[in-house]
């Protein structure tokens, strides 16, 4: 990592690095688009039902993207409902997942992943690790930034937990009033609590939501992961280097 192959990330130039989780490091992002569909469908078509109006379902290309990906869970049900002109109550953290509430909606969709990852497991991208030992090995700090309340239960399962120095989550959004992305809030707390100058960090990011808040943070670098074929999206947002698959920073 800190030999003359890698122009991208050194340790001339960087002490740290900022990755997201889902998307990023595990293949943990298609599901929860798919709790998330699964979620809103089923809440939409039932308030059809009742209304009489036309069903419109929730669309991961568009809805997921815009809406949903990479912000804190009862964000992204606020922020879609309100694209769609739905007001639903607020509701209280403990809601159950039959509420019709902001809350009630968001821990339906918790439910639903935890389903998925206690019966199938976490997939972790071929060039994760490999990178994460690189830039340990080269005396470069790491950090797991992530808007999941989930991230002790993905990494454990996907076995990346020791590789990190510092996480901040869902969890340390809420015990410390910070903004979700796309603020660059955990993104300088991370930095933070690693005790580097964010011009020497770097953020790794596949949510446009992510990159936005990189850029927005000062960042001495933003990646963007293009998991889905969406390269020029990412860089038009903020990111300034853009890769297929982590295995690309290797080298």
């Amino acid at each position: 990592m800190g030999d003359s192959r890698c122009d991208v990330i050194s340790r001339e130039r960087f002490d740290a690095v900022l990755l997201d989780m889902d998307g990023v490091l595990t293949d943990t992002a298609s599901v929860h688009a798919s709790a998330w569909k699964r979620m809103f469908d089923e809440f939409l078509r039932a308030r059809a039902a009742r209304s009489g109006e036309a069903f419109v379902p929730f669309d991961i290309e568009s809805d997921y993207t815009r809406h949903v990906e990479g912000k804190p869970r009862y964000d992204g049900v606020r922020d879609f409902l309100r694209a769609r002109g739905i007001v639903l109550p607020e509701g209280a953290p403990d809601d159950p997942p039959q509420a019709e509430t902001v809350h009630g909606l968001g821990n339906r969709k918790d439910q639903l992943v935890n389903e998925v990852i206690a019966a199938e497991g976490v997939r972790v991208f071929p060039g994760s690790v490999p990178l994460l030992e690189r830039l340990r090995a080269a005396g470069i700090k790491t950090a797991v930034v992530t808007s999941s309340q989930n991230r002790a239960r993905v990494l454990e399962a996907a076995g990346l937990g020791a590789l990190f120095d510092v996480a901040v989550d869902g969890h340390t959004l809420l015990e410390r009033g910070l903004n979700g992305k796309p603020a660059p809030d955990m993104f300088l707390e991370a930095a933070r609590a690693l005790g580097v100058d964010p011009a020497r960090a770097v953020v790794v990011e596949d949510a446009i939501s992510g990159v936005e808040a990189g850029a927005r943070g000062g960042f001495g670098l933003v990646v963007g992961v293009a998991r889905k074929g969406n390269a020029a999206e990412l860089a038009s947002h903020g990111a300034q280097h853009v890769v297929a698959d982590l295995s690309e920073l290797l080298d």
